[in-house]
C-alpha cells in the first residue's frame, strides 16, 4: 500500500459519527499509512463524492444515513448481502471500480450474539424503521431464521416496501409490515423477544432528540431492546426499557463490529477490534464529560 491512502464516511449530517475515531485508531495500530476522514455530503454532491472514490489514493468509504440505498446506482457491483439487503454501508475501490458491501448484517449479528446474548433463530422481533440499517437487520434475522419479524415505520409505505422487497428471502419466517401507530403496535405485541430501533429517534443533533420510538408500556419485561443509536447513553428507548426490566444493548458494539468488517475489506488485514472498541468508548466518554 504505497503512499498515504484516504478513506472516510459519507453521510448528511455527520456531526455524531464516531467512525473517524476508531477507524483511525485501527489504521495507526497496524501502521497502515492512511487517513480516515469525515465527508459530510449534501444530496446534490453525492454523485460527485462517490465518483471521486475511483481515484488511486482512495481505499473506499463507509456510507451512513441517509445514503445507504441512494448510492447503489452509483456503484459498479454489489456483493450478495448488499444486493439482498438493497443497502450499502461500505464501498471498496478496486483499481477504479467501486464495489458495494453491507457489513451491517454481520456487525448486527455479532453484537446481538456476543453483547446481547441472544440467538435469533426461532425468535419474534419488532424492527422499528425502514431505512438502510433496518433492511440489514431484517435480512440478518431472515438469514438466521427468526420465526416472526414485524417491521414498522412512521411512513408506512416504506415499511411495506421493505417487507415486500425482502419477502422472497423470508423462507419460513413470517414477515409483517405495520403502521407506527399505538393501536397497530399494541395488536402486534405478541411476546417480542427482540426489539431493534433502526430509526434516528433519540439521536442527538436531530429534530427527534429526546424522543423514543416505542411507548414504554408496550416493551416486554423479558425481551432484549437493541437501540442502534449509541448516544446519549442511555437513549430514551433504552431508559424506558430498563425501567420495564428489559435487557438492553446500545448501538456502539454493532457500529464497531460493522466497521471492523469494512476495515478488513479495505486493507486485507485483520482488524484490531479491541483497539477500535476502546477508542470508540473513550470518545463517547469524553463527549459525555464535555457535555456536563
Amino acid at each position: 500500500m504505497s503512499g498515504t491512502k484516504r478513506v472516510g464516511v459519507i453521510g448528511y449530517p455527520l456531526g455524531h459519527s464516531l467512525s473517524p475515531v476508531f477507524q483511525q485508531a485501527a489504521l495507526d495500530a497496524l501502521g497502515i499509512p492512511a487517513r480516515y476522514e469525515r465527508w459530510e455530503t449534501p444530496p446534490e454532491a453525492l454523485a460527485e463524492r462517490i465518483a471521486s472514490l475511483r481515484g488511486p489514493e482512495y481505499l473506499g468509504a463507509n456510507v451512513t444515513v441517509p445514503y445507504k440505498e441512494q448510492v447503489i446506482p452509483l456503484l459498479d457491483e454489489l456483493d450478495e448481502v448488499a444486493s439482498q439487503a438493497g443497502a450499502v454501508n461500505t464501498i471498496v475501490n478496486r483499481d477504479g471500480r467501486l464495489s458495494g458491501h453491507n457489513t451491517d448484517v454481520p456487525g448486527f449479528l455479532r453484537a446481538l450474539r456476543e453483547e446481547g446474548g441472544l440467538e435469533p433463530r426461532g425468535r419474534i422481533a419488532l424492527v422499528l424503521g425502514a431505512g438502510g440499517a433496518a433492511r440489514a437487520v431484517v435480512l440478518a434475522l431472515l438469514r438466521e431464521r427468526a420465526s416472526l419479524v414485524f417491521v414498522t415505520n412512521r411512513t408506512y409505505h416504506r415499511a411495506f416496501r421493505l417487507v415486500e422487497d425482502l419477502r422472497p428471502l423470508a423462507g419460513r419466517t413470517r414477515l409483517v409490515s405495520l403502521p407506527m401507530t399505538y393501536a397497530a403496535l399494541q395488536q402486534a405485541a405478541v411476546g417480542w423477544d427482540l426489539v431493534v430501533n433502526c430509526t434516528t429517534l433519540g439521536m442527538p443533533g436531530t429534530v427527534d432528540a429526546g424522543k423514543s420510538p416505542l411507548p414504554p408500556e408496550l416493551i416486554p419485561s423479558d425481551c432484549l431492546v437493541f437501540d442502534l443509536v449509541y448516544a446519549p447513553e442511555p437513549t430514551p428507548l433504552l431508559r424506558d426499557a430498563r425501567a420495564r426490566g428489559a435487557r438492553t444493548l446500545d448501538g456502539l458494539p454493532m457500529l464497531v463490529y460493522q466497521g471492523a468488517e469494512s476495515f478488513r475489506l479495505w486493507t486485507g488485514r485483520e482488524p484490531p477490534t479491541e483497539v477500535m472498541l476502546a477508542a470508540a468508548r473513550d470518545a463517547l466518554a469524553a463527549a459525555a464529560a464535555g457535555g456536563r
